[in-house]
């Protein structure tokens, strides 16, 4: 019989160990080779392992069970026939379920019929019955305290104000807990959260944008940049090409801190969170200085439906300079970002809000969005944070002539 041994491959360079997080097939099952059998979560991403041959499998690992890179975790039967109809092994059992609804069908004794509850044995009288139909309590949940459990209009009148010291009405809805293991994934990201509050000397400034000319921008082009690109016009490609811009002008947001150096880079990987099944993660768009708003567009369209499928790499997670995260996706009007180590600085997006302000001495609607950047002042002044943050203002309100150099047109690719 020929058996192959299926180990756990390294998912990335310093990954020793994973967790099965979840079986896609049953011991015993028929799998053939590619077929995705597992999924594991690193304490990066969370990823397919595929049979390496056609065979019956068996496994030998648990769902939950923390494993070493290279432990033998399922063997497969090489040898083993094919069930006709290539249906698993595991899915026969069901066609033995027929049978059984020709199965006589038991005759219970039919039960005896309660006797019509009366006063003397709890049932309310006509006035408590009134007062508790009004207030719409069930008279099963309130205690009677009259003779034999008789429930009084003074019972009727407590239970309907239980604050003021009557019978409470018993809580009637589910009161069960769950207990649920957290995933190597998001132990290793609150591990990494709790260091970042401990272990950096991290401060938020703030400031507002007004979102105005984008909103034109978008409305004006983004049926023609579709058509042109195959791509939506989207709020982040704005605020990565602010971003970018205000990177090169203030290189120390662009650094991080290793002991006691600081290591400034001259490229700007700008991480994007993206909220997918298994949590927030951040995949990298590798040199975005160099992109147009096109290339964003698309770029983040493919890490974003990879990380929702679960088919995000480790290497495309790795390497950030810098993270933009939008809050306000979810409703977020203001928040404080963590920091994502190694890097020193995140900006914060959040929701846009018709606001008056005032413009030339005129009080004005407009879309106004707050922004926050947090960073380690270990290694940012407050000089570089607050410059980096107005400068990134400066890009949103005035897109056309700094991001776009005073053609809209040429600068969206059209």
């Amino acid at each position: 019989m020929s058996v192959l041994e299926m180990k756990v491959p390294s998912p990335g360079e310093s990954i020793t160990e994973v967790e099965i997080a979840t079986w896609l097939v049953k011991d015993g099952d028929y799998v053939e080779k590619d077929q995705p059998i597992a999924e594991v979560d690193s304490d990066k991403a969370t990823l397919e392992l595929p049979a390496e041959q056609s065979g019956v499998i068996t496994l030998k690992a648990e769902e939950g069970d923390v494993v070493q890179v290279g432990q033998v975790v399922c063997l497969i039967d090489m040898d083993a026939a094919k069930p006709a109809g290539s249906a698993p092994v595991a899915e026969a059992p069901k066609q033995e379920e027929a049978p059984k609804a020709a199965e006589p069908v038991k005759q219970e004794a039919p039960k005896p019929v309660a006797a019509p509850q009366t006063y003397a044995t709890g049932a309310p009288s006509p006035a408590a019955k009134k007062i508790l139909d009004e207030k719409g309590i069930d008279a099963s949940q309130v205690v009677g305290q009259g003779r034999d459990g008789r429930i009084t209009k003074s019972d009727a009148e407590l239970a309907a104000v239980p604050a003021l010291g009557g019978n409470p009405v018993s809580a009637t809805g589910s009161r069960s807990t769950t207990t649920t293991k957290l995933s190597v994934l998001r132990r290793k990201i609150a591990q990494r959260l709790v260091s970042v509050k401990n272990e950096t000397a991290m401060l938020t400034t703030f400031n507002e944008v007004d979102m105005s000319e984008i909103f034109r921008l978008r409305k004006q082009y983004k049926e023609e940049f579709a058509q042109k690109h195959g791509v939506g016009l989207g709020f982040m490609s704005f605020f990565t090409k602010a971003v970018t811009r205000a990177l090169q002008m203030y290189p120390d947001v662009n650094a991080s801190i290793d002991g006691d150096y600081k290591i400034n880079y001259d490229f700007c990987d700008i991480s994007i969170a993206v909220s997918g099944p298994k949590g927030l993660m951040v995949p990298v768009l590798r040199n975005a200085e160099n992109m147009s708003f096109a290339g964003v567009e698309a770029n983040i369209k493919d890490l974003a439906t990879k990380v929702r499928d679960g088919k995000i790499t480790v290497d495309e997670m790795t390497g950030g300079t810098f993270t933009v995260t939008n809050g306000g996706t979810f409703g977020s009007m203001m928040s404080t970002p963590i920091i994502n180590p190694p890097q020193s600085a995140i900006l914060g997006m959040h929701n846009i809000i018709q606001r008056p302000v005032a413009v030339d001495g005129q009080v004005v609607i407009r879309p106004m969005m707050y922004v926050a950047m947090s960073y380690d002042h270990r290694i940012i002044d407050g000089k570089e944070s607050v410059g980096f943050l107005v400068a990134v203002k400066e890009a949103i309100d005035n897109p056309v002539e700094i991001l776009m150099g005073g053609d809209e047109r040429k600068g969206l690719g059209l």
